[in-house]
Formats: structure tokens, C-alpha cells, sequence
């Protein structure tokens, strides 16, 4: 790792940790839709904001180099912070030989899109990420949510002339002109659900409760997610799979169930994704990929939400989004 290739900002130290490319794919991961506040700085290098702390991180061989800025962390908590969020103790390449064993077309899939698992995130910031996610795309998503923290959230540092921002607050939404505010930053009908979803946790179960819905059942987080202004079903599976530690939740839009209609024959009458379809489309992975069916739906199909550009829109250099096959 060569130091002259991180921000011109002088980081405290680089550290490293052993990470094969099969186990992770920074580019594909970080690219992909599941998390909107990295940015790659230079080629192959990623900074972005994770733990109310800026890092950068890069990848050479079968390691995975990182830095943390104006930040006092010692190295096992750094590797500590770093394992938590990619959720480096869960064995991707095993995984990934139980799933093309049991899917013929995952098996298509996974020699393109190594190394794409699945981040824990903190559930706030998920949660409000992905209420922008409706009727949206991944740059756009991306630029409301640096506009978001920017307006709301506890500034960090600055990097070659770039702030970084933390993610608001629960406080810092809950405020009588939030909603205001979040319109004159062009977030349209969703500046109401995220002020809304705000004030419903701050006078509900609060930020600890909403962590806590990690060690309730799937179905009680879902349902209890689904109960908040601008939270449906596939929100709702996004954030139970990205932050709630729920594996088998499996996010289903109309282009996930085309998929599994064309893809995989699954019959299911009408011509629109209702309550009931979404449930079985959702049930027949489970089934198909077992209890990290979520997981390989990170390989197979992009998010629901987050549409993928056409390749003919994409610049030469971008590296295609996992599902992109199957798509």
C-alpha cells in the first residue's frame, strides 16, 4: 500500500487485515446499494463515513488496508469495527458453494461477483437511507443523503477540499421545521416520512429499541418497521437485512418478482406484486437459498429500490452491480 495513493490529508496510520478477494470486493459492495456514503477517492480507494468516524480503505492482494482520521482508536477496535461492519466472522466462499449447489443460476452468477456480502450498518442511518430509496436511484440516493447529513449531521473533517459529515441524529430529525427543511433540500414526498419515522421512534421504542429489534424475531421487526410513516414491505426487509441481523430477509420489488417468475418459473397469479405474492416470492428463496437467503440475493439481484443504470449509460471504467446477470 502505497501512502501517496490516500487523500493528501495525513492519516494517523495505515493498518491492514487479512481479507481475500473471495471473502470481499470492495468495489462490488460498496457500489452496490447497500450503504450511500462512500465515495471512491481514487481508483480502487474508497473513503466514507462509518461510526461517526472518516476511514479510508483499499485492498491489495489478500489484504485490506485501512485509516482512520482524527480519530483516537487503538488497532482492535479499528479491526474490531472494521469485522462488525463487513460481518468478516461469516464465511463467504462456503456460502457460496452451498448456494450454486443448490441454484444452477447462482452458480452462473458467482464466478462474475466474488466477495459481495452483506454490511451491518446502524440501524438509523439504514433505516432513513433506505426511505429515500422509493422511486429513486443509486447517485441520486447518494446525493440526498450527503445533502442530509450535511444539513443535519455533526461535521467531521474535510479531506482534499471535501467535508465529511456524520449521520443526523435522531434528535436532529425530530425538529418542527425538519420536514421544511428536507424539501427545500429536494427530498419531495419523502422529507414527510422522514420526519415522520423520526418523531414515531423518538416517542416510541426510541434509537436503543430500534437496535434491540436485532435480537427479536424477523416477523416482530418487520412488522414493527412496517408500522412507521413511508415504511413498506421491501423497506422494511432492507433494513431488517442490512442493520437487523435478519439473514433471511429477502427484499422483493416488481423487478425481483419478474425475476423469479421469468428466472425461476415460480407461478403466481394477478399482474401485480401483492401482499401474498411478495410473501411467496420471499418464502421460495428462503427455501431455494436457506437461512441467509438474503445473502445471495446481494449476488443475484440488486436492491429493491436501488435501480441499476443501463450498461450502455455506464462510463467504460464502472465496475457492473451484482444481479446485472440474472438482470
Amino acid at each position: 500500500m502505497k501512502l501517496r495513493d490516500a487523500p493528501s490529508a495525513c492519516p494517523s496510520l495505515w493498518r491492514w487485515l487479512p481479507c481475500p478477494p473471495a471473502e470481499l470486493r470492495l468495489d462490488l459492495v460498496l457500489s452496490s446499494g447497500q450503504s450511500f456514503r462512500w465515495w471512491e477517492s481514487s481508483p480502487g480507494t474508497w473513503t466514507g463515513v462509518l461510526g461517526g468516524r472518516v476511514w479510508t480503505l483499499r485492498q491489495d492482494g489478500d489484504r485490506l488496508w485501512y485509516t482512520v482520521y482524527a480519530a483516537k482508536l487503538n488497532a482492535a477496535e479499528t479491526e474490531r469495527i472494521l469485522r462488525d461492519y463487513f460481518q468478516l466472522d461469516v464465511g463467504l466462499s462456503a456460502l457460496y458453494h452451498a448456494w450454486g449447489a443448490a441454484d444452477p443460476l447462482f452458480r452462473k452468477v458467482a464466478n462474475d461477483f466474488p466477495g459481495v456480502r452483506v454490511l451491518r450498518q446502524d440501524p438509523v442511518e439504514c433505516l432513513f437511507s433506505f426511505i429515500c430509496t422509493s422511486n429513486n436511484h443509486i447517485s441520486r440516493i447518494t446525493a440526498m443523503i450527503e445533502r442530509l447529513c450535511q444539513a443535519f449531521g455533526r461535521r467531521l473533517c474535510c479531506l482534499d477540499s471535501r467535508p465529511f459529515h456524520a449521520f443526523p441524529s435522531l434528535s436532529a430529525l425530530t425538529g418542527a421545521d425538519a420536514e421544511a427543511r428536507l424539501r427545500a433540500l429536494g427530498f419531495g414526498y419523502r422529507a414527510k416520512f422522514v420526519s415522520g419515522s423520526a418523531r414515531a421512534i423518538a416517542e416510541g421504542l426510541g434509537p436503543e429499541g430500534l437496535c434491540q429489534l436485532r435480537s427479536a424475531p424477523y416477523a416482530e421487526a418487520r412488522r414493527v418497521l412496517c408500522a412507521l410513516p413511508g415504511v413498506g414491505a421491501k423497506v422494511a426487509d432492507c433494513v431488517c437485512l442490512l442493520s437487523l441481523d435478519k439473514a433471511e430477509a429477502v427484499p422483493v420489488d416488481t423487478h425481483v418478482w419478474q425475476i423469479a417468475r421469468q428466472r425461476y418459473g415460480v407461478a403466481l397469479g394477478g399482474k401485480s406484486l401483492t401482499p401474498r405474492a411478495y410473501q411467496e416470492i420471499g418464502d421460495f428463496f428462503r427455501e431455494l437459498w436457506g437461512p441467509r437467503a438474503g445473502w445471495a440475493q446481494a449476488v443475484s439481484t440488486p436492491l429493491p429500490g436501488t435501480l441499476v443504470p443501463h450498461p450502455k449509460l455506464c462510463p467504460p471504467h464502472h465496475v457492473p452491480i451484482p444481479g446485472a446477470v440474472l438482470c
